[in-house]
């Protein structure tokens, strides 16, 4: 049996107000009456590209789509129907694996940000020599998951306000619970073992082939309290409120005193992990990058926890920490060796998502590093209205994500980070370059994984076109393509009101960079479904880029994607 009868629930979405009623050529599906979901074939009605840029109201139902929940689980994978193309036979059998928020709002009236939504993994398992795609889902069971939803009746009810969210009625005044691991970040498959990441807590581990989880799993090995080793200095202000307000956040709310971050980088030649690891007081009150402002309103429950946070704008410049993998000198009264202990200042800017990093050295022993990643200004990048989350209204404001860009607003993009430290470590210079042609905004940067630390030619990225008015940055509405030997930009984009999520290299293993295959999940937003597209990596911008293109059932359409990976069977 794919869904169990109590799941079979209309999808929640944002709702909106009664003074915006939703456009008449929208219509949203009933109540289900079925026991299993099932293929749905339905005449594509799009409204016309110039209808829909002028048309603020149907922009805004669009958003919202991006953001409706799915309860349903389809724990049998199901075979996907191909309704463009064909399955490359020499596609690599694998499995795409995307994790992000599944649900919302619950049956109490309280709706969540995104960023708090419980994780919902969805599984691609791809079979190119036979020509299908089977696809399944699955709710990661975590602490939180478990509490919130009645396994008998399948009802949800939020207790855990997360640190991004304001519930409603009983659960909103001094609600303690704002850890809430939601495990709906990132996923990562290493040694053969599957797991679900979430920025601030432990992973959970899953099952690869049933998707049942397994449970939390502790990178750490480390199951005592300890105190950690810092040396505070008692006549610093800062370091005598972090003495302060470490015990509160770890007795009182629940948060572990370390954490594991959710963005990991792995080391394809040496096939390593790279894992990083912080303590409380650090995540929360560095220095020179944030500040505390509010926060008894966000410590009772009156406002997001988050907001309790803001970043320190006046300082010009953010810093860069160059961490030595392995050790170069065995003198530990080195200086030279000690290089890595001062951060290198770039101009201001806010790191969002790194595809690579590589180095090279000169013939007289200088370094330079190359850094590929996607920034913003922190004027643009707000904690507590990402996505346009206002636990007082009914709807999300895409106008959050999508403000005009000005000398301080500045969007998502693709940069460039050069920097120089010569053979005596002394000298450091570093150097961003903007990469922003052809495209208003730009994030989740990938490259050929077989090219991870080593110096590469093309980053692929989800990308804005600017041809909505009122969506005009984000959502993302089209894949770039760029070329760092020639810095040609090449763009790919599926359509009016279609929109896509991260891209996903996957690698023909050629010694051709770009030869190899990009999976990309597309929202097409005015038949409310979702595609899995597969794109040949050499031909985008160009002709046939779509290799194939095949429709997830209208009854298992499912909210924006966070992050994947791709699992190849060895």
């Amino acid at each position: 049996m794919l869904a169990k009868s109590y799941h079979i629930i209309t999808p929640s979405i944002f709702r909106p107000s009664k003074r915006s009623p939703p456009p008449r050529k929208i219509r949203f599906r009933p109540y289900a009456t079925t026991t299993q979901p099932i293929p749905i074939s339905m005449p594509d009605n799009r409204v016309p590209t110039q209808e829909v840029v002028d048309d603020a109201l149907v922009a805004l139902w669009d958003y919202q789509f991006l953001f409706m929940s799915q309860r349903l689980e389809v724990p049998i994978p199901i075979k996907l129907k191909l309704i463009e193309g064909a399955l490359p036979k020499d596609f690599p059998c694998g499995t795409y694996y995307l994790t992000g928020p599944g649900l919302f709002i619950d049956d109490y009236g309280s709706k969540i940000h995104p960023l708090d939504g419980h994780g919902y993994l969805r599984a691609f398992e791809i079979d190119g020599p036979n020509g299908e795609v089977r696809f399944s889902t699955k709710y990661v069971k975590t602490e939180a998951q478990k509490e919130e939803c009645d396994p008998i009746s399948g009802s949800w009810k939020f207790t855990h306000r997360g640190p991004f969210s304001v519930l409603k009625g009983s659960k909103m005044m001094s609600n303690i619970k704002v850890m809430k691991n939601v495990a709906n970040t990132s996923i990562l498959k290493w040694g053969g073992r599957l797991f679900c990441l979430w920025e601030g807590g432990i992973p959970y581990e899953i099952d690869p082939q049933t998707l049942d989880t397994i449970g939390s799993f502790n990178f750490i090995n480390d199951d005592n309290d300890v105190e950690d080793e810092i040396n505070f200095n008692q006549s610093h202000a800062l370091d005598l409120v972090a003495r302060i307000v470490k015990p509160i956040l770890h007795g009182v709310f629940k948060m572990p005193p370390k954490r594991l971050l959710s963005h990991y980088k792995v080391d394809a030649q040496r096939r390593r992990l790279i894992v990083m690891a912080c303590n409380a007081e650090d995540m929360v009150l560095p220095r020179s990058h944030y500040t505390f402002y509010g926060s008894m309103a966000a410590i009772c429950g009156q406002a997001p926890m988050i907001s309790a946070l803001s970043v320190n704008h006046s300082k010009p410049t953010s810093s860069i920490y160059l961490l030595p993998r392995f050790s170069t000198n065995n003198n530990s009264n080195s200086q030279s060796d000690d290089y890595w202990r001062k951060p290198i200042e770039a101009p201001q800017l806010w790191l969002l998502h790194v595809a690579n990093a590589f180095e090279s050295i000169d013939d007289n022993g200088n370094l330079a590093l190359q850094i590929h990643a996607t920034a913003c200004s922190y004027q643009w990048f707000n904690f507590h209205k990402m996505f346009g989350y206002n636990w007082q209204n009914d709807i999300l404001d895409p106008s959050i994500m999508n403000c005009k860009e000005g000398k301080d607003q500045t969007l998502p993009h693709l940069v460039e980070i050069s920097i120089k430290i010569n053979r005596n470590k002394r000298s450091q210079e570093c150097s961003v370059a903007c990469i922003k042609k052809q495209a208003k905004s730009s994030d989740f940067p990938i490259i050929n994984p077989q090219c991870s630390g080593y110096k590469h030619r093309y980053v692929y990225a989800a990308a804005s076109s600017g041809s909505h008015q009122t969506l005009s940055h984000f959502p993302f509405d089209s894949i770039l393509k760029f070329d760092n030997l020639t810095k040609r930009v090449s763009i790919w984009s599926p359509g009016s009101r279609r929109f896509v999520g991260e891209p996903m290299f996957v690698s023909k293993r050629s010694f051709v960079e770009d030869n190899g295959y990009l999976l990309v999940i597309e929202y097409v937003a005015s038949r409310r479904m979702c595609n899995l597209v597969i794109l040949d990596a050499e031909r985008v911008g160009g002709v046939r880029a779509v290799i194939a293109r095949l429709e997830v059932p209208r009854s298992l359409t499912f909210p924006l994607g966070f992050h994947g990976t791709w699992t190849p069977i060895e």
